[in-house]
């Protein structure tokens, strides 16, 4: 099953239609909501809005550890994340859609593992192409057959929130060989992977980095959101014809 969680702009999903609605217990606390189980293009998904349905929780606060958990033991077994992100490449201007396909981590103090006590053994998960290969593919063929332009590559700098980076750390994290910065990529990917699911993201460029484009002295949160809200409606078509590729039609 294809799980879709949502972030700014995409606390809903305006074309899925719901079945039912879910609250899920976990070991490790309450997801960020209830789960919206419905169909999309005719197949069964599972949708999460990753803040809560009202916005309400911070990045640094999203319980990734209960939203993953609880998805897996629903028979998940593939997740796209949608996230907006700040631009710090200059191609990577407000509007565009990007599959990233590597992650640096910059967060700190989250409940970033499953394998926190000592009660059962662990294991070293391979981290080398943090993303499902297959499902970037997946999402990938999905935008250029909805006619919707998608980049494919970059590198994701997770950062905590929810304040915004100053020029002088994403001068950082640029020499670092990010090209964009967003908050909730870590440790979502990771997690997932602990877990044995794949993952991939759709990022959602939602304005330029500090210190580029038009965001020299100061970042127009207005400005972000409404991007943020009307690039959804290219994301949801890519989402229909991510749901139609994972039965081969």
């Amino acid at each position: 099953m294809l799980a879709i969680i949502g972030g700014r702009g995409l606390t809903q999903l305006a074309n899925l239609k719901i079945t039912h609605r879910q609250v899920m217990r976990t070991p490790y606390g309450e997801p960020s909501g209830a789960f919206l189980f419905g169909i999309l293009n005719q197949c069964e998904v599972i949708f999460l809005a990753r803040h809560g349905y009202g916005y309400t929780i911070p990045p640094h606060l999203v319980n990734y550890r209960a939203n993953l958990w609880a998805l897996r033991e629903q028979g998940v077994s593939d997740v796209v994340s949608v996230s907006t992100v700040g631009g710090i490449r200059a191609d990577l201007a407000p509007g565009t859609l990007i599959v990233p396909d590597q992650v640096i981590d910059y967060t700190h103090g989250r409940d970033y593992t499953f394998f926190s006590t000592r009660i059962s053994s662990y294991k070293n998960i391979d981290f080398t192409l943090p993303y499902s290969m297959e499902l970037r593919s997946r999402i990938l063929r999905s935008a250029e057959q909805v006619l919707q332009p998608c980049l494919d590559g970059g590198v994701y700098a997770a950062t905590d929130g929810p304040r915004l980076d100053s020029i002088a750390e994403i001068n950082r994290y640029e020499r670092d060989g990010a090209d964009m910065v967003g908050m909730t990529g870590m440790p979502e990917a990771s997690l997932a992977r602990e877990l044995g699911m794949n993952y991939a993201t759709i990022a959602v460029v939602a304005n330029y980095a500090a210190g580029r484009g038009d965001s020299q002295s100061s970042i127009n949160m207005e400005g972000v959101n409404a991007t943020a809200r009307s690039t959804m409606v290219r994301v949801r078509a890519i989402l229909e014809r991510v749901c139609t590729e994972e039965h081969g039609n």
